[in-house]
Parts: structure tokens; C-alpha cells; sequence
């Protein structure tokens, strides 16, 4: 009698290394987009793109991060709950907000390789020329942290919000 086995694949849940020890320069360099990206933006609204970036890349890390500093920067239980399902939560986000929102899905996933350019005129119209670059920014600044912290295996729950 053959005896039919199957390989399983164990996932490593710690972390894999420490990135801000191991590559503190590049750690600063990101550190620094972000906080050039964030600024004149509003925080709340920061939170939101940086959670629902990391909702989508599955960034645990992220999730854990940003929802404690989106509750201490005044964020509803309710808001970060919906956030996952924005586009039906009808009532809960501003327009601005959801614009957001839609971009940072758009740019996060890139689907068929481009930002599709209805999304793109969506977020054009409620954001100031300015203020639409510096949220471009910080949607990419997050898929980069996002792309760290996923790689990394960094682990989520330690995190306290300042």
C-alpha cells in the first residue's frame, strides 16, 4: 500500500529582521517621504489612505499602526470599521475622503497598469493641484511600508500611538 503525503508549507510568523536596525538610512529616507508627503494634508484623512492601503496589501503591521494613531487623532470605531467596504458605508465618508479613497485603491493595486483616469478626475475635483500631489505621496509612501512591513514579517500589536 502507497501511503500519500503532502507537503506543507510552515509559515514563519516572526519577523525577519528589524529594517529600521539593518538599513537605518534607508529607514530615514522613508521616514522623510512620508513626512514631507503628509504635510498640509488632513491627518485624519492621512489615516484613513494609510489603513486602507494596508488593508489591501494585507500589511498587518500597518493595520495595527494606523488604526491606533487614526483613534488618537480623533477617528470613529465606526469609520475604521467601514473602511474595508468605503464605497457601501454610504453617509460615513466625505466626498473628498472618498476620492481619496478611491485613489489609493487605484494606485495600490494598479489594475491593468495605470490609474484609470475617471478615478484620477475624481480626486482632481475635490483636491487643490498641490494637495493632490502631496496625497499621491503619501499613497505611495504607505505601499512602500506596506511593501517593508509584508516583506519583513513585522510583527503587528506592540505599537503605541504618540
Amino acid at each position: 500500500m502507497t501511503e500519500n503525503t503532502t507537503q506543507r508549507t510552515t509559515h514563519h510568523h516572526g519577523p525577519r529582521m528589524n529594517y529600521a536596525e539593518v538599513a537605518p538610512h534607508v529607514y530615514k529616507a522613508m521616514y522623510g517621504l512620508e513626512r514631507a508627503a503628509k504635510q498640509d494634508l488632513d491627518p485624519t484623512l492621512v489615516e484613513l489612505v494609510k489603513i486602507r492601503a494596508s488593508q489591501v496589501n494585507h500589511c498587518a503591521f500597518c493595520l495595527d499602526m494606523h488604526t491606533k494613531d487614526a483613534r488618537k487623532a480623533g477617528e470613529t470605531e465606526d469609520r475604521i470599521y467601514l473602511l474595508n467596504a468605503w464605497e457601501e458605508a454610504v453617509g460615513y465618508y466625505t466626498e473628498k475622503e472618498q476620492a481619496a479613497l478611491a485613489l489609493t485603491e487605484a494606485v495600490t493595486v494598479l489594475t491593468d497598469g495605470f490609474v484609470p483616469d475617471a478615478v484620477w478626475e475624481r480626486a482632481a475635483a475635490v483636491f487643490e493641484e498641490k494637495e493632490l500631489a502631496q496625497l499621491l505621496a503619501m499613497i505611495v509612501a504607505i505601499n512602500a511600508w506596506n511593501r517593508f512591513g509584508v516583506s519583513t514579517r513585522s510583527t503587528p500589536g506592540a505599537y503605541q500611538a504618540r
